[in-house]
């Protein structure tokens, strides 16, 4: 059964996809609580939101490095909303992986937005929703963690343990009525991946529409667009002894 998004909380809001989310469940007329690092920018976003659709809207700055501080956003956002149908986690930074295999703090600083930030916020609405019996949890993990590459494996080992995370996860909270969806786009038209230059790339409005379409179906894993899944397939089956002589 399909469910109806009329309240929501996005973190990272301020991300390309993010914003694509937000628009459109705007337009639905959804309740939304956002959440992200520039008060500026969420301001923005919120006044943009409430003029072309109506709809309230509240946001809340926050430092993804400090997770002492995620619980008392999630309570807000939770008290303001009054509960949530779904909460969708956006956040994320692409660091160089030369970057990453020179200096360990910015490869630290990888997993800490891409992996531990994510988990802190988790940890909190994985039991408010599960106390609650419903809602869904929509996080977006990346193709990138399907399989470690030479080119991005600082940022693609990040994914893959959240993508770990989120499969736990799921199977924890499914007798509960709360669903988990793992998101993995590939490339997206998104400021983070500006510098990538594909015929693959879709625009952030194409993949917050499948997310908000596999979100309203229950659906467990999304790639986004959907021939990402093949692709990683055949990626994934590549024997080893063959893939690490390839430049990928």
């Amino acid at each position: 059964m399909k469910m109806r998004i009329q309240k929501a909380l996005i973190i990272g809001a301020t991300s390309g996809i993010a914003q694509a989310l937000a628009g459109q469940l705007a337009a639905s007329g959804a309740t939304l609580f956002l959440a992200g690092r520039s008060k500026e920018k969420l301001d923005l976003m919120a006044r943009d939101l409430r003029l072309r659709h109506g709809v309230q809207v509240e946001v809340q700055a926050v430092t993804f490095e400090e997770p002492a501080n995620h619980a008392a956003i999630v309570q807000r956002a939770w008290e303001w909303l009054g509960e949530m149908d779904a909460a969708f986690i956006c956040h994320g930074v692409l660091i160089d992986q030369k970057k990453c295999e020179r200096d360990f703090e910015q490869a630290l600083h990888s997993f800490q937005i891409n992996l531990l930030s994510v988990v802190s916020f988790l940890g909190d609405l994985a039991n408010r929703m599960e106390t609650a019996g419903r809602g869904s949890l929509v996080v977006i993990s990346s193709v990138a963690g399907d399989r470690g590459r030479q080119s991005n494996y600082a940022y693609g080992a990040a994914k893959a343990g959240l993508t770990a995370f989120l499969q736990g996860l799921r199977n924890r909270l499914f007798p509960s009525g709360v669903r988990v969806l793992t998101v993995k786009p590939g490339y997206v038209d998104t400021p983070m991946a500006a510098h990538i230059h594909s015929l693959l790339k879709v625009s952030a409005d194409r993949a917050a529409r499948d997310i908000l379409a596999a979100t309203e179906k229950g659906r467990d894993v999304l790639y986004t667009p959907w021939f990402w899944r093949l692709i990683m397939l055949v990626i994934r089956l590549i024997p080893e002894s063959i893939f690490k002589r390839l430049k990928l």
